[in-house]
């Protein structure tokens, strides 16, 4: 069993903690105003928006060190919503990396909306959640929790495979704004 913590009380924040609970794991839902409330868990999962990172990395990064902390946000230029706000050659989970290199930096659940998570399908395949990350302790946790919620993780590689996450989850989100697809359906991927 697991002690997880969230930092996020939206709607991707209360999915995911229904998955940690579900698993049997412990949960502890912190909104980013609970600055004097310590972080409990060994995995931290940053259910917030990305701007709201550097605030976060500035406020607890101390607290951060040595823990598994699970990025799940997506670096979209909502001015615009035409394009990330990271260089092309980088992602928001790896600036995160940067920021917090005594932590363990996991890119997971970006590419899945919130209903998904909750309903545990896309269509009707099971939902599946999306790894990347350098360290292969981090990743495996990340995927017990997934997997004892009756998810389906898959690890997608390094965290240098974090871009293309972000890219996948940006073009789902623009297909869904234009209501091409559900904001309850996705992209599932299948064995």
């Amino acid at each position: 069993m697991a002690n997880i913590s969230i930092l996020g009380t939206g709607n991707m924040g209360q999915a995911i903690g229904g998955l940690v609970a579900k698993g049997g794991n412990t949960v502890q839902q912190l909104n980013t105003s609970s600055a004097g409330e310590a972080i409990t868990g060994d995995i931290v999962i940053l259910a917030v928006p990305h701007s709201a990172l550097a605030d976060i990395v500035a406020t607890r990064g101390a607290e951060l060190t040595g823990k598994i902390v699970v990025d799940i946000t997506n670096p979209v230029d909502f001015a615009t919503f035409d394009n990330l706000t990271v260089p092309a050659d980088g992602s928001a989970a790896a600036e995160l990396a940067r920021e917090l290199p005594q932590a363990q930096v996991v890119k997971a659940f970006n590419t899945n909306f919130a209903g998904t998570l909750a309903t545990g399908s896309v269509g009707s395949e099971t939902t599946t959640v999306l790894i990347a990350g350098d360290d292969a302790g981090a990743k495996a946790a990340v995927t017990a929790f997934v997997e004892a919620a009756g998810l389906r993780a898959v690890d997608a590689g390094s965290l240098k495979r974090a871009r293309e996450l972000e890219s996948l989850a940006f073009l789902q989100m623009t297909l869904a704004a234009a209501e091409k697809l559900s904001w309850n359906g996705g992209f599932a991927a299948v064995a």
